[in-house]
């Protein structure tokens, strides 16, 4: 069964959002606030596949929240709900460990294409994959494609879904300029809504756990005016 945790703190945008992911076959259990949401996520012992977390709830905002539940499960898929004048909250909840936002006011056609999205990788990650390589390495760093796993000279670097594929696009790309719009439809697919900045933000969090120097990277390199490349 597909399992999400909703946290809205707003009834109506809440049992809107309930109706169509039960619609589209999810087990959902919703929240009213952040509190409750964390709550709920260690009764069940981390049970749930996806987190649909509101950004403004009284109490436990979705930043902490997303915070909190990131802290205790590298694999679980984490969407934020933003309203449109939230743009530095889309930004902190990707970097605090979000792997999607969807902006409100959203349709049901934008909202199940972002959660199935999110759940084809988050189950993909579940799955024992039998790739005809087990491994990409370049460098100093491992990618463990049945694991879905990273390493740097042996130690483990904690990677979100997206991150993982972000650097999967990479290895199996080296030294290959690949634009955000490439990166975008890689990761997020055709039927993304949203804009190509979740590309950047998502490359400066995989800067903060692998450069040595995040501000000087000497692997995931900036092409000017396109996107990146990876250098090992």
């Amino acid at each position: 069964m597909k399992k999400i945790l909703v946290a809205e703190d707003e009834d109506a945008i809440r049992e809107f959002v309930v109706i169509n992911l039960r619609r589209s076959g999810y087990d959902v259990y919703d929240v009213a606030n952040g509190s409750d949401a964390v709550a709920a996520y260690d009764s069940a012992n981390g049970d749930f596949d996806i987190a649909l977390l509101d950004v403004m709830m009284p109490g436990m905002d979705g930043i902490s929240v997303c915070r909190e539940l990131r802290r205790r499960n590298s694999n679980l898929g984490i969407i934020m709900l933003t309203a449109k004048s939230q743009e530095m909250d889309k930004v902190n909840g990707l970097m605090n460990g979000a792997d999607d936002y969807i902006t409100k006011p959203f349709s049901p056609s934008e909202l199940m294409a972002r959660v199935d999205a999110l759940h084809r990788r988050v189950a993909l990650s579940e799955t024992s994959s039998s790739s005809f390589r087990e491994e990409l390495r370049s460098g100093d760093f491992v990618l463990n494609l049945r694991n879905r796993t990273l390493s740097k000279s042996g130690e483990l670097v904690e990677l979100t879904q997206v991150e993982f594929q972000i650097m999967e696009y990479f290895f199996s790309n080296p030294r290959t300029a690949l634009s955000r719009d490439d990166i975008l439809k890689h990761v997020w697919g055709d039927g993304f809504f949203g804009e190509e900045k979740i590309v950047d933000v998502n490359i400066r969090r995989l800067r903060m756990k692998i450069e040595e120097k995040p501000s000087s990277p000497r692997h995931i390199v900036t092409v000017w005016g396109l996107g990146y490349k990876w250098e090992a």
